[in-house]
C-alpha cells in the first residue's frame, strides 16, 4: 500500500530533490570561499544503485512523483547518466539543477536517458561579472550549455539568477531581455542564508520589491492567471507575452504553508526543509541491511517532524551547518 510523506501541518511530499556531489567546479560568491570546501570524504557518499534504491522507495512507497538531481554540481557526478535512465524508468518526471559547464556535451545523452528537462543557475550574461561571481571564465560554456539543451528537447529550459548588491544588481533588465529572446524561462532568487561563510544578511540582500521595481521600469507586467499551487515563483506575463519571468522571494514572501519538497544529500541524509538542521540518517539503514519497509519508515517520521516554516524572520533562527552545495538545492 502507498503511503504519504506528510508532516503535522498536512503538507505531503511529492517532489524529491536527490543531491548527487558536494563538489562544483564553479567558485560562487555567494555559495563557497574562493578555495572551495572540505569535500565529503567519496566512502560517505552513497552509490548509484544507493541512490536509485532510495529513489524508487520514494517512488514506489511513498508518493514521490517528481525527482530533481542536484548538487554541488551533478554533472561532475561521472554515474549520473545511469542514474538518471534508472529513474526514468519508474515513471517520474525527472529534471536537472546545474550550472550547465558540462552541459554542451551532455546533454543529448541524457535526454536520450530520459532527462525531462533542465534548469540552469546563471547570474549574468556579462563575462566580466561572471567570472567576479563565479570565480572562473567560463560564461561561454554556460551558453553553450544551453544551447545543447534547448537543442536536446530539454525544456522549457529554465534559468535561475540570483542578484547580489555590487556585483549584478543593476542587471535584472538586461537578464530578462536576454531570455526572452532566447526562448528561456527566467527565474530571479531572493539570495538565502546558505553560504558557507555564513556571511549572508538580510540588508545585503536584494529583494524582489527590488528586482520588480528594476523590472517595471522597463517592462510591463501582469500575473500570470493560474493556479501557483506549490510551485515557488509568482510569474508574470513580460509585455502581454507569451513570454515569462518568475521571482522567487523566498525569504521576504515565503511558500512553506504549499511546501510539497523533500532532500536527499549525497551521503544519504533526509532533510525535511532546505533550512532544517536536523536530518534524518537512511545511509546507515541501507548499509544495514535495512529492508525497503523499514526505510520507508524512517523516512515517514523523518518527514513528520518538518516545521511549519523556515524561520528566517525568528530572531533565533540559525542557519543551517550545511551549505547549499552540501544540501544540494
Amino acid at each position: 500500500m502507498e503511503r504519504r510523506l506528510e508532516d503535522r501541518y498536512g503538507r505531503v511530499a511529492t517532489d524529491l530533490r536527490v543531491s548527487l556531489t558536494d563538489r562544483c567546479n564553479l567558485r560562487c560568491s555567494y555559495c563557497m570561499p574562493a578555495e572551495g570546501l572540505d569535500w565529503l570524504p567519496d566512502e560517505t557518499v552513497l552509490t548509484d544503485d544507493e541512490v536509485v534504491r532510495l529513489v524508487r522507495i520514494g517512488v514506489e512507497m511513498l508518493g514521490i512523483r517528481e525527482v530533481r538531481f542536484t548538487g554541488g554540481e551533478p554533472l561532475v557526478r561521472r554515474g549520473l547518466v545511469d542514474i538518471v535512465r534508472r529513474t526514468h524508468e519508474l515513471g517520474v518526471e525527472t529534471s536537472l539543477t546545474t550550472n550547465a559547464l558540462g552541459l554542451a556535451r551532455t546533454a543529448t545523452t541524457l535526454a536520450a536517458a530520459g532527462l525531462d528537462r533542465v534548469n540552469v543557475s546563471l547570474d549574468s550574461i556579462r563575462p566580466e561579472s561572471f567570472l567576479a561571481i563565479t570565480r572562473r571564465d567560463r560564461l561561454h560554456d554556460v551558453l553553450a550549455g544551453l544551447e545543447a539543451a534547448r537543442a536536446a528537447g530539454l525544456g522549457p529550459v529554465k534559468v535561475n539568477a540570483v542578484l547580489m548588491r555590487g556585483l549584478n544588481d543593476d542587471q535584472a533588465p538586461e537578464l530578462l531581455r536576454w531570455a526572452l529572446d532566447e526562448g528561456y524561462e527566467l527565474r530571479f532568487i531572493e539570495q538565502m542564508p546558505l553560504d558557507a561563510q555564513h556571511r549572508w544578511s538580510r540588508e545585503g540582500m536584494v529583494t524582489a520589491d527590488e528586482i520588480f521595481a528594476a523590472l517595471d521600469a522597463e517592462f510591463v507586467l501582469s500575473p500570470v492567471d493560474e493556479p501557483r499551487g506549490s510551485a515557488p515563483a509568482e510569474l508574470f506575463h513580460v509585455d502581454g507575452g507569451p513570454g515569462t519571468v518568475g521571482v522567487i522571494a523566498s525569504v521576504t514572501r515565503p511558500f512553506c504553508g504549499d511546501c510539497d519538497r523533500v532532500r536527499l544529500t549525497a551521503d544519504g541524509q533526509i532533510r525535511n526543509c532546505l533550512f532544517a538542521r536536523e536530518e534524518s540518517d537512511l545511509r546507515a539503514a541501507l548499509r544495514g541491511d535495512a529492508t525497503d519497509e523499514e526505510i520507508a519508515e524512517r523516512w515517514i517520521v523523518a518527514m513528520r517532524g518538518k516545521r511549519a516554516g523556515h524561520g528566517i524572520d525568528d530572531p533565533t533562527f540559525l542557519q543551517p551547518d550545511r551549505p547549499m552545495s552540501a544540501i544540494g538545492g
